[in-house]
């Protein structure tokens, strides 16, 4: 069966609901004081059906002129002025009811301390319904602002890691190309190569986290491939603490920026160079520090760096904030480091 109802359907089951509740509390009370009558208790349902109404015309006031949208300095006083004028307004309605069903005590009913205690009543009814709904309002919009920012963030994270196959499989398939013809059995091997690569990133391109050794076992993958490409000219050094293993990191972030090291570093050697990678466990942060010979030069463009740092760096403030850290530089005139932390994701 299905149960689901409107948020229109929920306001006035809660409506009807509550004003009952208040009616019923309130005839109970004339019981208990041994003072109910038949009358008596009618006026209590009248006066709960007029709560009922007015209060729905303060929400259509509340909505109508976009109170919601003051802040709350500017809305208290005008919620306080409304609630006064409908507990005036129900005090009325209480003493022309009392008057028709021959209830009404006119000592007590119309005595001036009566009157001040039945409208500060009223007024505290109006009050705590107006906070009420208030209160269920701003949760209400507080939760659609965290949805749309969590589809924005979604959007935005799914741009950024829909660059990284295309550009990734555009190297790759260069590389391959340029074995074809000098070497097809190791041309042969860089497509086995890619095809893990491939299949690895298309798994993990679905996730907005992964495990840091999957990620490792794409790297290796990587690394292999442009070995074949580049032979001698590329030196590999990989040092991975076993503590690593137990981080979570996003998808494609070391083999982006691994990539980035060899094309726009070690492949522009005549000699070529070295690419390291080390990770380890500081506290409860992750710290990878990435080397590849070269030089980075700050604030150079795309064809001298790669999108692949601004993208990483995108990726990491969408996912962690500022307890992730992101930095490039040369460490020294021949080498170009490159470091993250990251925290551990729970």
């Amino acid at each position: 069966m299905n149960f689901n109802i409107s948020k229109r359907q929920a306001y006035w089951i809660l409506q009807l609901f509550g004003w009952s509740a208040w009616a019923t509390f309130n005839i109970l009370l004339l019981f208990f004081l041994e003072s109910a009558t038949l009358n008596k208790s009618v006026i209590i349902f009248i006066l709960s059906g007029y709560y009922l109404l007015s209060t729905h015309f303060l929400r259509y006031v509340i909505l109508k002129n976009k109170w919601l949208d003051l802040s709350l300095l500017q809305l208290l006083p005008r919620i306080l002025a409304l609630t006064i004028v409908l507990a005036i307004s129900n005090y009325l309605i209480h003493i022309i009811a009392s008057t028709l069903l021959n209830t009404i005590d006119v000592q007590s009913d119309l005595d001036p301390m009566v009157i001040i205690g039945y409208l500060l009543l009223s007024v505290l009814y109006y009050i705590i319904w107006s906070a009420i709904y208030l209160v269920f309002h701003y949760f209400e919009r507080y939760n659609a602002s965290l949805k749309y920012d969590a589809i924005v963030y979604e959007i935005e994270l799914n741009r950024l890691k829909s660059q990284l196959n295309p550009h990734f499989i555009f190297n790759a398939l260069n590389s391959i190309r340029a074995l074809v013809d000098e070497d097809p059995v190791k041309s042969k091997r860089a497509i086995t190569q890619l095809s893990n690569i491939l299949r690895n990133s298309l798994i993990m391109n679905k996730r907005k986290l992964i495990d840091f050794n999957d990620e490792i076992k794409t790297v290796r993958d990587y690394l292999d491939l442009e070995a074949i490409r580049l032979e001698e000219r590329l030196k590999i050094n990989i040092d991975i603490a076993p503590e690593a293993d137990s981080f979570q990191i996003p998808p494609l972030m070391i083999q982006t920026l691994v990539e980035n090291g060899i094309k726009h570093g070690v492949a522009t050697l005549t000699k070529g160079g070295l690419i390291s990678l080390k990770a380890w466990q500081d506290d409860d942060h992750l710290k990878i520090q990435i080397r590849n010979s070269g030089q980075y030069v700050n604030g150079a463009g795309v064809e001298n760096t790669g999108y692949g740092l601004e993208n990483t760096e995108q990726r990491l403030n969408l996912i962690f904030g500022q307890t992730a850290t992101f930095n490039i530089g040369n460490e020294d005139n021949n080498t170009v480091l490159t470091e993250i932390t990251i925290p551990q994701s729970y």
